[in-house]
C-alpha cells in the first residue's frame, strides 16, 4: 500500500458526513472548507497540490499539482489532516449539498476512478487528484462536463458525493446506458465514454431534457446521480424572487396579493 490504511464511518442519509478515524501518524487529505469537525491533537495543514508522491517534492511539482486543480475548477490548495497524538482520532467531512458520499476503494478499482469536476471530497494520503481530458471535440464542447474530469489515481480510499441518490451499474462488454450528461458522476477507467444527439428537432427543441446525452459503454461501472447541483441550482434560481422583496410572505399567494393590494406603502 503506497497510500495511508484509514477506517471510516457515513452517518445521515440526504445529508451525508464522513467520519474518518486515523491511527497515530495517519493522514487525510480533503477538499479546502469540506472540514465539519475533528478531534484534538489533530493537525490540520494547507498544501498545494494534494500532496501525493507523483507531485514531486520540488517547486515545480507542486505548482503543476496545484495547476492541475486549477483547471478543473477548483481551490490552488488542499489541507491534510494529520494525527499527532497517541491514539485513534476522528475527523469529519461533510458534504457541500444534499445528497450521498460513496466510498470508493481504489485497490478495487485497477487504481483509477474518473469522476465529475466537483465529485472529490477527500481520500487517504497518496491518492493522486489529477484531471482527465475527454479526448473527442464533441465529447468535449457538448458532455456536459467540458474537455476536463477530475481522476483519482492510487491504491487507497477516496470518497467522492453527489446530488439526490446516487446509483451503480455495471456494465457487461459492450452494454451501452444513456443518461443525462449532468447526471454522470463517476465511472472506472474501462468505460467508453462518448456524447450523442438526442434525435428528432421537436424533442431537441420542446423535450426540456437538452440536446445531447451521455452514451456509456461497457465493460466496466458507472455511478449515476439522481439530482446535479446544476439541476437544483437553476430550479432555486427560477423560483427566487426577480426583484428585491419584503419579508411579507415571499413567493407565496399571500405575498403576492399582498404587493398587488398595496403593500408596504409608505
Amino acid at each position: 500500500m503506497n497510500n495511508h490504511e484509514i477506517d471510516y464511518k457515513l452517518h445521515g442519509d440526504d445529508m451525508q458526513f464522513v467520519e474518518v478515524e486515523l491511527d497515530p501518524q495517519e493522514t487525510v487529505i480533503a477538499e479546502a472548507g469540506s472540514l465539519m469537525m475533528m478531534d484534538d491533537e489533530i493537525r490540520m495543514e494547507t498544501i498545494f497540490g494534494d500532496g501525493s508522491a507523483n507531485q514531486g517534492s520540488g517547486l515545480m511539482g507542486k505548482l503543476l499539482g496545484a495547476g492541475k486543480r486549477v483547471i478543473t475548477g477548483e481551490s490552488l490548495f488542499m489541507t491534510t489532516f494529520t494525527n499527532e497524538g497517541t491514539g485513534k482520532k476522528h475527523v469529519s467531512f461533510a458534504s457541500p449539498y444534499p445528497g450521498k458520499i460513496m466510498p470508493m476503494d481504489l485497490s478495487e478499482l485497477n487504481g483509477k476512478l474518473v469522476c465529475q469536476k466537483d465529485a472529490f471530497l477527500a481520500a487517504a494520503k497518496g491518492v493522486s487528484v489529477g484531471v482527465e481530458f475527454q479526448k473527442k471535440i464533441g465529447t468535449g464542447f457538448f458532455g456536459g462536463e467540458g474537455f476536463i474530469m477530475q481522476k483519482l489515481e492510487g491504491d487507497g480510499m477516496a470518497f467522492v458525493h453527489a446530488g439526490g441518490t446516487m446509483v451503480k451499474k455495471e456494465l457487461a462488454p459492450g452494454e451501452t446506458l444513456r443518461v443525462d450528461t449532468g447526471c454522470l458522476v463517476a465511472m472506472t477507467q474501462d468505460i467508453h465514454y462518448d456524447v450523442a444527439f438526442v434525435g428528432g428537432v421537436k424533442t431537441a427543441l420542446f423535450g426540456g431534457e437538452g440536446l445531447f446525452f451521455a452514451t456509456l459503454r461497457g465493460p466496466g461501472t458507472v455511478w449515476v446521480q439522481s439530482l446535479p447541483f446544476s439541476r437544483l441550482a437553476s430550479r432555486v434560481f427560477a423560483s427566487a424572487p426577480q426583484e428585491g422583496g419584503s419579508d411579507k410572505g415571499e413567493g407565496s399567494i399571500a405575498g403576492g396579493l399582498y404587493n398587488l393590494f398595496g403593500g408596504d406603502r409608505r
